[in-house]
């Protein structure tokens, strides 16, 4: 009897959390299919009309396809830049011992916990500047592949639980030391990898500031979050929640797509170990 109350009580506990997990996301929904007086009024939890066209208004006025394409090029490129570069940091700082090492691994922790927001702006856009990177996506994708303490931690810890007799068998059979990176580590920290990239990924779509100062003076380059905001206010310079509303549940369909590609390696465990 003990162990059915428990159950109850623990699936009870999670329906909850899922029911106010969806809430604004259904909210958000009914809004966009709303007209924007009703919005405004309020009073009505469901559209007296259901305005499907709200979504084709959003996705024409937004450029939903130029700024999706420039959002996931964004997006692709800095989480892969990214899992291929930590990945490698990670695993050098867990196998060698080299000068400097707890240094290294200090500075990652003090970037990590230490943030100043849009102070950095400047300097980073003066930077990208003397790099001939500042009407460039590219200089965007470089920032936020250098913003990687936390996923650098979070690999780190998935590296330290692969066994370092795998290593040892691998180097006797002649690998080098990045072969046994490529052929043996990397496969193991699959798991790692897509939790890592899924969060990595999320950063760098809900971005906004740092690519709305890169792409000010060349709109062709803008995002799909700056593109959202610009839905804000429509030609008579009313507010247009209706808009926004239809245009923020077509940004999230990415982000759902991502979770569902990388949703298996939250369930999966290292794979392979040694005998004996």
């Amino acid at each position: 009897m003990p162990k059915m109350i428990s159950r109850i009580a623990l699936w009870t506990f999670l329906i909850l959390i899922v029911l106010l997990t969806l809430f604004p996301i259904v909210l958000a929904f009914l809004g966009s299919v709303k007209s924007n007086a009703e919005i405004t009024t309020g009073g009505t939890i469901f559209p007296k009309d259901w305005l499907f066209s709200n979504y084709a208004y959003a996705w024409k006025e937004a450029r939903f396809a130029r700024y999706s394409w420039n959002s996931m090029f964004i997006s692709v490129s800095s989480t892969l830049g990214t899992l291929l570069i930590v990945s490698m940091a990670a695993f050098a700082v867990n196998r060698l011992d080299f000068p400097g090492k707890k240094l290294f691994v200090s500075l990652q922790a003090a970037t990590m916990f230490v943030t100043i927001g849009a102070v950095v702006l400047r300097p980073q856009f003066e930077l990208m500047i003397k790099l001939k990177l500042h009407t460039s996506l590219w200089g965007v994708v470089l920032i936020l592949i250098s913003a990687h303490a936390a996923v650098f931690f979070m690999l780190l810890s998935f590296i330290k639980s692969i066994p370092r007799d795998l290593d040892e068998a691998a180097m006797i059979d002649g690998a080098s030391f990045f072969r046994t990176y490529r052929s043996i580590v990397l496969p193991l920290l699959v798991p790692g990898l897509g939790v890592a990239g899924l969060f990595t990924f999320r950063t760098a779509w809900n971005d906004f500031i740092m690519p709305q100062v890169f792409t000010m003076n060349n709109p062709e380059n803008q995002v799909l979050t700056v593109g959202l905001a610009a839905l804000r206010y429509g030609s008579s310079a009313a507010a247009q929640t209706h808009i926004m509303m239809a245009g923020a549940c077509l940004s999230i369909l990415p982000l759902l797509l991502a979770f569902i590609l990388a949703n298996k390696t939250f369930m999966q465990v290292t794979a392979g170990s040694v005998k004996g």
